[in-house]
């Protein structure tokens, strides 16, 4: 026999009662600790993805990570004239359309070729790798490589997290949400899967605004620390909002006297229980997600949430603990609370948060943290490059396809490690001015120097 169900139940952990009342999801990047706990969804951020590419165990996604930003390489047009219509995003859209004149191909010193030539030319030359084009490639792709090989392990969704650096510019969160979500597509993924973290910045939430309504890519807003943030994201339609509750406890006991607090009484339980109320009163449908734990007393006081993202430290205490858990949130409770709706226009939300001196500083900060996690990560990932050989070489410089005259002006173009060197005639017809990131004397690449694209016979 299977004993009786009170027996049974006092033996189920803390973690296992969680379960029953709220969706209970991973804050790691940690694979062996998605297994160990089985949580449905996992939350990543710049911080989790830094710890977890300097395991051992990792070292294949960072390497792979890396190739990928080598093969991708990166635009440099630095105001020289080019043919935008020949150019692939991004470079299209960085590199302006200037006017190219015809007189520039008697400059060549390759007569009667015609007009073809030149965006094969420019296409060349805005092409070539930038290390920092590359790092920015590689960085995402080692996100989206975590990401899919967490996906493998739980049935739900995954969050990933746009630079944070972005936080006050929306049409870039934007764009770099959808190279995300495009890499996935790449590895087989569905952005039904992926939930993309934005900061909650009103640029942030406009973003998450956009993304919803226009692209159909669902939205987690992190870093949300007043109502405010919570009041304008609901009225974005985001997915899902990470409320933080343990950075709201750590401000309350650096800048007040109280160093200590019950779990019912904990500024942060108190936040996340507010906006929680607000969302269900009022019938939102974006969910709310209870983040930032400090101890599993705060877990337990907002059990009934609609999700909780938990460290692996207190999934671990929870699994251990059997005492007898009950839901502290409900919608019942939400609905016959005196909270009032609210509406925020851009104005009005700038002047809420700024009167919540607390969200403004914890905010600031956590922009500051992630954003120098993600220049750590950088730094790693600059030094693997190193290590595996710098800049792509060659391969950009490719003659496929080229007729005889346009071959001959390709192959007596360089590649080295350093990127490809333009022909003599080249530099002069597009001016020293313009062509400065091209090595200028001939050999300087070495002896090391690939091949440039086809060998010519």
């Amino acid at each position: 026999m299977s004993g009786s169900p009170v027996k049974r139940q006092r033996m189920e952990s803390a973690l296992d009662q969680l379960k029953q009342f709220t969706t209970v999801v991973a804050d790691t990047g940690d694979f062996h600790a998605i297994d160990e706990y089985k949580p449905q969804d996992a939350t990543t951020n710049p911080s989790l993805i830094l710890a977890a590419a300097q395991m051992p165990t990792y070292q294949e996604l960072v390497e792979e990570a890396v190739a990928h930003g080598r093969r991708l390489g990166g635009c440099v047009c630095d105001g020289c004239s080019v043919h935008w219509a020949a150019l692939p995003p991004p470079c299209a859209t960085r590199c302006p359309p200037l006017p190219i004149l015809a007189a520039s191909l008697s400059l060549l010193g390759i007569p009667g070729i015609g007009d073809k030539l030149v965006p094969l030319v420019i296409t060349r030359l805005a092409l070539l790798p930038s290390q920092e084009e590359q790092i920015t490639n590689a960085t995402d792709k080692l996100f989206v490589l975590f990401g899919a090989e967490i996906l493998k392990k739980i049935p739900g969704r995954v969050s990933t997290e746009v630079d944070a650096r972005l936080s006050f510019d929306k049409d870039a969160m934007v764009a770099r949400a959808q190279r995300l979500i495009d890499l996935y597509k790449e590895a087989g993924i569905s952005k039904d899967r992926i939930l993309i973290k934005l900061s909650s910045t009103w640029e942030g939430i406009q973003a998450g605004k956009q993304l919803e309504e226009q692209h159909g890519v669902h939205c987690n807003m992190t870093l949300l620390f007043s109502f405010a943030q919570a009041v304008a994201c609901a009225e974005a339609g985001v997915t899902l909002i990470s409320p933080f509750v343990g950075r709201i406890l750590d401000w309350h006991v650096a800048n007040t006297d109280k160093k200590s607090f019950e779990p019912l009484e904990d500024p942060g339980v108190k936040s996340v229980t507010k906006i929680y109320n607000y969302y269900k009163k009022f019938g939102y449908e974006t969910v709310v997600m209870g983040a930032s734990f400090r101890n599993t007393g705060e877990i337990k006081a907002l059990a009934g949430c609609d999700f909780l993202t938990i460290s692996p430290q207190l999934l671990g205490e929870l699994l251990k603990d059997h005492s007898k858990l009950a839901p502290t949130l409900s919608v019942k409770a939400a609905q016959a609370s005196d909270l009032e709706k609210v509406h925020l226009d851009e104005k009005a939300f700038r002047w809420l948060h700024n009167e919540d001196r607390m969200a403004v500083e914890k905010l600031s900060d956590g922009i500051r943290r992630f954003a120098a996690d993600a220049v750590k990560l950088e730094r790693m990932l600059t030094a693997v490059l190193a290590e595996l050989g710098g800049r792509v070489p060659g391969a950009l410089w490719s003659c496929a396809g080229a007729g005889p005259a346009e071959r001959s002006l390709c192959v007596s173009a360089s590649c080295c490690r350093d990127g490809p060197r333009a022909p003599e005639p080249l530099h002069a017809a597009l001016g020293r001015r313009h062509s400065r990131d091209l090595p200028q004397a001939p050999g300087s690449c070495g002896a090391m120097a690939p091949p440039c694209g086809d060998s010519v016979a």
